[in-house]
């Protein structure tokens, strides 16, 4: 009977594994709950308007076109039965495994405050992408018609609240939308007044980096117009505004990106967990007791060298290949291979036009140089020649000119009318 192995999520982790076990003779269904694979590191400019969805996002289908011994279903996991060997499906299907991978990835984590996410959207899927442009772009066509001035300066502050890789890409696009792209298209207002805040509750931003960046970080962002505030957590959240500490700040944009929790997993297992949610597994990727089950990317928590393994791209990628490398082992009869250990390739963020920041250990890098690395870092980790030549055109297009191409509001924005 020819080995059944399910993969619950097709990002980065779960695609990587499914491409590995090309040619390994088992039988792979694949299941999803969105029809595409994202190349969520640039998921943020979409959100800013430098990069249209279809740019950094492929249907699954057609990247496993040539894949005979893969199945595809686009449907949602509620649960798995580990005696039956079966993954639950809502609407009640079951699909039955030998091997089963969960790679399910993280949502949005409001620290005991799920009712903020309704006016602070967060940053995971393309749907929160284009949400966040939308409301970002609305805020501006607001306030040239708003006749109140205080209304205007509301809907004329955005605050981002995290200052992590994520939060601090999203400002520096967002200050040079406002300060450079937008000024001479609006007549009542000038969009070079607005205040653009990145938010932090630590002492600073980008703290996985070494403090020398996290502070050049800082300068170029302050000399963009952002302002930095570090040290004091959000309190509240509201369609009204938030409150920093005990001061409430007006504005009709928030967006959230202080922190990430594991999926239900955890739960779907009954397995032990760390405070994120992520589910721990042993040096091989497989629940302790369950070797038949693999947990990857950002479900899972893994340590190397006492550390845990950080929830980026590379990270899960690698996982993905070292478990479909278990899995070959396997059927072949082989000895399985050591440990899984994490090669660390550094952090990348950029700030802006012009200026990143990159930390490869030892060897570390900020400015223009630095900008340039991760764009070249980012054009080789895409999938296919053409989104390579598209995304390098309009990033080429857009520092020639100045201007973003995908700033199109597609969707009536309904949540923050008055």
């Amino acid at each position: 009977m020819t080995h059944r192995i399910v993969v619950v999520g097709a990002g980065f982790a779960g695609l990587q594994l499914v491409r590995d076990l090309a040619g390994a003779g088992c039988e792979i269904t694949l299941i999803d709950q969105r029809n595409h694979h994202l190349f969520q590191p640039l998921l943020y400019q979409v959100a800013t308007t430098l990069l249209a969805a279809s740019e950094i996002a492929w249907p699954i289908r057609r990247l496993l076109r040539d894949r005979k011994d893969v199945t595809t279903l686009l449907a949602t996991v509620e649960g798995v039965d580990r005696q039956a060997r079966e993954v639950l499906l809502q609407g009640g299907g079951r699909i039955p495994f030998d091997t089963l991978v969960l790679a399910t990835g993280a949502r949005h984590a409001y620290f005991g405050n799920d009712h903020w996410e309704a006016d602070a959207p967060g940053l995971k899927t393309l749907e929160d992408a284009t949400t966040i442009r939308r409301r970002m772009l609305v805020a501006f066509e607001r306030a040239e018609m708003a006749g109140d001035e205080a209304e205007r300066a509301a809907e004329l502050t955005f605050a981002v609240i995290g200052a992590g890789p994520t939060g601090v890409e999203l400002v520096g696009i967002l200050a040079e939308l406002a300060h450079r792209v937008l000024p001479p298209e609006f007549r009542r207002i000038d969009t070079r007044r607005a205040r653009i805040m990145l938010i932090e509750a630590g002492p600073r931003i980008l703290a996985a980096f070494p403090e020398e960046l996290s502070d050049y970080a800082t300068r170029m962002l302050q000399k963009s117009g952002v302002e930095v505030l570090t040290g004091t957590p959000v309190t509240d959240c509201s369609r009204d505004g938030i409150v920093l500490g005990e001061q409430p700040i007006a504005t009709r944009t928030v967006i959230w990106a202080a922190g990430v929790q594991a999926s239900p997993a955890q739960a779907w297992l009954g397995a032990e967990a760390d405070r994120a949610g992520r589910v721990v597994v042993g040096p091989d990727l497989t629940l302790p007791g369950d070797p038949s089950i693999f947990v990857l990317g950002d479900t899972a928590h893994v340590e190397c060298d006492g550390r845990p393994v950080p929830g980026v791209a590379p990270a899960a990628k690698q996982q993905g290949k070292y478990a479909a490398d278990v899995i070959r082992a396997r059927l072949a009869g082989r000895p399985a291979p050591p440990p899984f250990r994490f090669k660390d390739m550094g952090n990348l963020a950029t700030i802006g036009r012009n200026a990143a920041v990159i930390d490869f250990g030892r060897f570390r890098m900020k400015g223009w140089l630095a900008w340039w690395v991760w764009g070249i870092a980012h054009i080789y980790f895409l999938i296919g020649t053409r989104s390579r030549l598209v995304v390098s055109l309009s990033w080429l297009w857009s520092f020639l000119s100045g201007h973003n191409s995908a700033r199109l509001i597609t969707q009536k924005e309904t949540l923050r009318s008055k």
